[in-house]
């Protein structure tokens, strides 16, 4: 830039020479020279506002853009997180087989405290007790004084009521934080199976919610996964099932006087469990508290269909003439020694009637002889007894995909002499859950085929080991027909359904050793339809009692029955199956006489 001279020497001595004012060049010169000061000036100035223009048409033009694709898009919830370490809080949904919501999450708040912050901590302690009954005033007011006192939880979860009346006490040291906690919109229903949840890490901004039982522990990683993307755990059990079954067993176990009950319904092809329920239950949106003495059954936190050990009666029955039948050892109309008592060793075993001499085989079964089954274990042998029994399930715990189900091992006999092999024959001395009974029926109703129970579904698995030939648990399934047409299980032959089952009853154990004369363990074992098996449902009462005949009556026929028979009744429409018109058993298939007629106990 070239300054222009205020004074330039050629002018000012021109200027002189023709009398001229030279001051009048200064000022002529100065004025050009703002002149184009300003000049200057203005055309920065105008750069910068076009530059200030274009800078604003793109930030508006962001703006737009992004508020317009936010417009177009799905809404979706922010995730919560904590100020400093940061706390996965979100968890997966878990819903039933029809996508009907079982757990999800809800937004509450946390209450918590700095008393340092208080104006008036008494008064703020007595407030908060009326709002808390469960609060000692007297604790708080000790703790909101003490100076020393900088931070504190009061409440880990409040509803929105609670919240707003916490407001109007007007205290600054009282605060909120957001919290994501865990509903269960459907109560009691399914509890044991969900079983519950908790908070695990925590801060004032949010809590990372784990699972402490049943479903919600055993798939705590999964339901935590972010790499899931928010994808629903879906069970395999149908809540209108679910909700049923609970109604009418907890119907049964109030008419039957029961301690407890249980009841599991199963599908037969799939292992998946559609209703599984526990009495008594509890409401997983406020779990108690684990028993710390007693008896763990006196809990309803305790699961009888998966953690409960109960000799199972003779619902066991089943098992020795089905695998007497696969061996070709007996078939259906092969007659056995029946004669009452036999002796094994010191020890004699009974009929609760003298059934005579002998017994066919479907007669065993149908009449529920102890001798008869016996006759037929010591046919098979022990080795082959238990090899058998393990294959069915009986000597591990289930895999059932809940935290509970490794605790319900079955208590196995250490030992296994020929009186132990009896006993176990007839359901007595081996203790299992009514999910391992149930698994074993299922594995007869399915041809043979092992069934592996779960609660996850549509779980694509193998298919299971032929356990038993698919002809010996067709005919198993035909002897468990007659039970309910004609033997002890009569009250629970549902019209249109045609169901087969065996009853149990079983006395129980005393603590110290021996058995209670006057309590037992009721149980009924089903499949259904018989001629096209779908479903097994096992029903268990623990120590029912009624009224029959003028007397008291504890078995499984008089107790657990009707009550299977309820659920089938009310439970068959919610699966879809229509009833059929009255049917004629269908003649069963035996294999050819072995000559074997009549067995001794040589």
């Amino acid at each position: 830039m070239i300054r222009i001279p205020l004074r330039p020497l050629a002018r000012i001595l021109r200027a002189r020479e023709t009398g001229q004012d030279p001051d009048a060049i200064e000022a002529e010169n100065r004025a050009r020279r703002h002149a184009e000061i300003q000049d200057r000036a203005r055309k920065r100035a105008e750069g910068r506002l076009v530059l200030m223009a274009l800078g604003f048409l793109v930030a508006f033009g962001t703006v737009g853009f992004r508020m317009g694709a936010l417009a177009a898009s799905d809404p979706s919830e922010p995730r919560a997180q904590a100020t400093g370490t940061q706390i996965l809080s979100q968890r997966a949904d878990i819903t039933d087989r029809k996508g009907r919501v079982l757990a999800t999450n809800m937004l509450t708040h946390s209450l918590y405290a700095q008393p340092n912050s208080m104006v008036d901590g008494k008064r703020a302690a007595a407030a908060l007790a009326k709002i808390f009954p469960d609060l000692d005033p007297e604790r708080l007011t000790k703790d909101f004084t003490n100076p020393k006192r900088k931070f504190m939880w009061i409440k880990k979860k409040i509803s929105p009521e609670q919240m707003q009346a916490v407001h109007d006490i007007g205290e600054p040291g009282l605060l909120f934080g957001p919290r994501e906690m865990r509903l269960y919109p459907n109560g009691r229903i399914a509890s044991h199976i969900l079983g519950g949840s908790g908070f695990g890490a925590e801060g004032v901004n949010s809590a990372e919610v784990i699972g402490t039982a049943g479903v919600e522990k055993a798939f705590d990683g999964w339901l935590r996964n972010p790499g899931n993307e928010g994808a629903p755990l879906t069970l395999s059990i149908d809540l209108t099932a679910q909700s049923a079954m609970e109604e009418v067993l907890d119907s049964g176990m109030r008419r039957m006087n029961a301690k407890g009950a249980a009841g599991i319904l199963m599908e037969v092809e799939t292992g998946e469990i559609l209703a599984m329920a526990s009495l008594p239950d509890f409401n997983p949106n406020d779990r108690p508290r684990p028993a710390l003495e007693g008896d763990p059954s006196d809990s309803p936190l305790f699961n009888r269909a998966v953690q409960g050990q109960y000799e199972l009666g003779s619902t066991f029955k089943i098992f020795p003439v089905a695998q007497a039948m696969d061996l070709k050892l007996v078939n259906p109309n092969t007659h056995i020694n029946s004669r009452s008592p036999m002796k094994i060793g010191k020890y004699k075993i009974d009929d609760y009637h003298n059934y005579g001499p002998s017994l066919s085989v479907a007669d065993i079964i149908v009449k529920s002889s102890n001798v008869g089954t016996v006759r037929i274990a010591q046919m098979i042998g022990v080795d082959r007894q238990k090899e058998f029994l393990d294959e069915l399930g009986f000597f591990e715990p289930t895999s059932l995909e809940m935290v509970e189900a490794p605790t319900g091992k079955p208590i196995v006999p250490s030992r296994w002499p020929a009186v132990t092999a009896a006993t176990v024959s007839f359901g007595h001395g081996l203790a299992a859950s009514p999910l391992h009974l149930a698994s074993a029926y299922a594995t007869l109703a399915n041809g043979g085929r092992k069934v592996t129970p779960t609660l996850v579904h549509g779980k694509k698995r193998a298919p299971g080991t032929q356990v038993v030939s698919e002809q010996a648990a067709k005919l198993s399934l035909g002897l468990l027909r007659q039970v309910v047409e004609r033997g002890t299980a009569r009250s629970g032959d549902v019209e249109g359904y045609e169901v087969a089952g065996k009853t149990g009853t079983a006395d129980k154990p005393r603590p110290g050793g021996g058995y209670y004369d006057n309590r037992v363990v009721a149980n009924f074992a089903a499949a259904f339809p018989y001629d096209d098996p779908k479903y097994v449902l096992v029903v268990t009462l623990d120590e029912p009692s009624t009224v029959l005949g003028g007397g008291e009556s504890r078995v499984a026929g008089a107790t657990a029955v009707p009550v299977a028979a309820d659920v089938i009744r009310r439970l068959a429409p919610v699966l879809g199956l229509r009833p059929a018109g009255t049917r004629t058993l269908p003649d069963i298939e035996a294999p050819p006489e072995t000559g074997l007629k009549v067995a001794a106990n040589e």
